[in-house]
């Protein structure tokens, strides 16, 4: 089966097709945003991400979601919900980890599936 990568860097891509499974890189949002801000630019990523990998949200098989802060979980969620209601819910984790700068209050990685 045919690897792709998608936007290379020396360090990593941020998505990778293998067959029919696309796996995303961690996506953030801009830093210093609140974590609603930042959630809605990283759900605007990932849909372009699936796009351009022949995926889209109601393929994602799993998420892991990590919040700097547990406390951002609801606002977090106020934004997830909406994005994800009609298509099916992912198998998903959250936890809170300390983020490549403290400026990022949201990081998302999914897997998905693609036709």
């Amino acid at each position: 089966m045919t690897i792709e990568r998608f936007h290379s860097g020396p360090r990593m891509s941020q998505a990778v097709t293998h067959g029919n499974t696309v796996y995303l890189a961690g996506q953030v949002g801009a830093p210093g945003e609140s974590v609603t801000v930042q959630t809605e630019t990283v759900l605007a990523q990932i849909d372009a991400l699936l796009a351009e990998t022949g995926s889209d949200k109601s393929k994602i098989l799993s998420a892991t979601i990590w919040l700097a802060d547990m406390a951002d979980f609801a606002a977090m969620n106020a934004v997830w919900e909406p994005w994800i209601a009609g298509v099916g819910a992912p198998a998903r984790a959250t936890g809170e980890v300390k983020l490549a700068t403290p400026d990022y209050k949201v990081e998302i990685i999914v897997v998905a599936a693609r036709d």
